[in-house]
């Protein structure tokens, strides 16, 4: 006892000699060796270094079983009682910082069951009867999972809400639209923020129906067969809040594409923060001048005081390539795999862990920065002016009010566009005898369209970037997220 009181996660041996922990490790997966491992091989084969941050899932798991075990009578009452008397021992001294990671014991599984059977003796033992170490990583590597979308959906909400607040700011704030980062046409600033906000209510989703097909339990499987124990697995899968138990149980200890969908799903939802973090990059040079960052998500240069740079937002444009690497580095241990388990799969874990903390992280980040926002409507009204960004109205008003056809207008617009520019000025400045000098029946009337207020105004189409239409998507936005909270909160089951 004394050992585990006094050790601090300092990933060295326990129990005494490395020699001693070394023979209970073998003792663990049986007699059959008369020998144990080479240094190198122990070194390779352990997963404690990582998998440790799954000690929760596995007392929960392990919590669970031995109820099952009980309920059905494979266990009594007493050995039941002992094991959650000595899990919840076992809990206390991991978060305690008494617990001490030995690699000789290999993984997260190993080192419970050790330390429980230290404390309960053979009550712990019996634990592991009906199920293996293949079905108890699977389940806890599922519970883990599960957990990670579940904080993701609660962060989302919080991003969802900082982009419907700037975009509600800035619903009628003019600022240029582009297309191939050239000025295109006038937008509002509330029109883009809320692009990114449907690119966001997708991720969500995403993440949702990920949820929907990583909840189901492996527990009970056993090592790839399935057991002759009288287990309940329905009982299991239900404690420990998962939708049903596997079907296969080759499937349930073989199968890691929930871990690659949710991998999937934050390699894209990643991209998109990426792309928001570019823009405020850009957005924040002198050369756009479109928004003032502040000190909270800034750093400074060591050398030149003047500088301001954006270095929140270029780490979240950078981390989608970790993110996206950890996919396919997992696709590619799963590429080739016979079933049913190999230890290529302990390989699973550690990039999925490091690819949901860069995420986590990124979309906090981008929360921050969205609550701190400082726009610049001026700069933003200037650029927008910029580049004859009003061509298309009067090409569109040369359909509309001479019946032209579109190509027609088009040639004429690019006409007048072309004596625009020889002239330095915009379509607006330009008299209407010489636009009449391209189309004699362009009328007065014309330069009601020409402005880049006249511009936005008119795109009132679904889905367009009028003011007016902006205000009622982020209605419609705000309501869509208070009815998916409400719908969150009915389907998942409490923990």
């Amino acid at each position: 006892m004394s050992d585990h009181k006094n050790a601090k996660n300092t990933g060295g041996t326990t129990h005494g000699e490395a020699g001693e922990s070394q023979t209970q490790s073998q003792s663990m997966w049986g007699g059959r060796f008369g020998a144990g491992p080479s240094a190198v091989m122990q070194e390779i084969n352990a997963s404690i270094g990582f998998d440790k941050r799954l000690y929760g899932e596995d007392i929960a798991g392990s919590t669970a079983h031995a109820d099952m075990l009980a309920a059905t009578g494979i266990i009594s009452q007493q050995d039941r009682d002992a094991i959650h008397e000595g899990l919840t021992q076992v809990k206390a001294e991991i978060e305690a910082g008494d617990f001490t990671f030995d690699p000789a014991l290999e993984d997260i599984h190993m080192h419970i069951e050790a330390r429980l059977r230290e404390i309960v003796g053979d009550a712990g033992a019996r634990l592991h009867t009906a199920r293996s170490r293949n079905d108890q990583v699977a389940t806890d590597f599922r519970l883990w999972c599960r957990g990670a979308v579940d904080r993701f959906d609660g962060l989302y909400a919080d991003f969802i809400s900082a982009l419907l607040d700037v975009a509600d700011a800035h619903a009628g704030t003019i600022m240029p639209g582009f297309t191939h980062l050239q000025t295109a046409q006038p937008v509002t600033l509330g029109h883009h923020i809320m692009a990114y906000a449907e690119m966001a209510f997708r991720d969500r989703a995403r993440l949702a129906d990920c949820r929907k097909r990583l909840n189901e339990s492996p527990l009970g499987a056993a090592a790839l067969a399935g057991t002759g124990f009288p287990i309940d697995r329905h009982q299991t899968a239900e404690a420990l809040g998962f939708d049903a138990p596997m079907a296969n149980s080759l499937d349930a200890v073989s199968s890691r594409d929930f871990a690659l969908e949710l991998m999937a799903a934050l390699s894209i939802a990643a991209t998109h923060l990426s792309r928001l973090a570019d823009e405020i990059v850009l957005w924040a040079t002198p050369a756009f001048g479109f928004l003032t960052l502040s000190d909270e998500f800034s750093t400074g240069s060591s050398i030149m005081p003047q500088k301001r740079n954006p270095d929140a937002a270029e780490l979240v444009r950078a981390k989608v390539g970790r993110i996206a690497g950890a996919m396919s580095g997992l696709m590619m241990v799963m590429k080739g795999l016979p079933l049913a388990y190999s230890k290529d799969m302990q390989e699973d874990k550690e990039p999925v862990f490091k690819a949901v903390d860069d995420f986590e992280l990124c979309l906090v980040a981008m929360t921050g920065m969205m609550m701190d926002f400082h726009p610049n409507p001026t700069a933003m009204r200037a650029a927008a002016g910029q580049g004859f960004s009003t061509a298309t109205d009067l090409a569109d008003w040369l359909v509309r009010e001479l019946k032209m056809p579109f190509r027609d207008a088009h040639h004429v617009t690019g006409a007048v566009v072309k004596l625009a520019e020889g002239e330095g000025c915009d379509l607006a400045e330009l008299s209407l005898e010489q636009m009449q000098a391209v189309e004699p029946r362009i009328s007065q009337a014309v330069f009601d369209v020409l402005s880049v207020e006249a511009s936005v105004a008119s795109r009132t189409s679904f889905g367009g970037t009028a003011p007016e239409n902006v205000r009622a998507q982020i209605r419609a936005a705000r309501q869509k997220l208070t009815d998916e909270q409400k719908l969150t909160a009915r389907e998942k089951p409490a923990k």
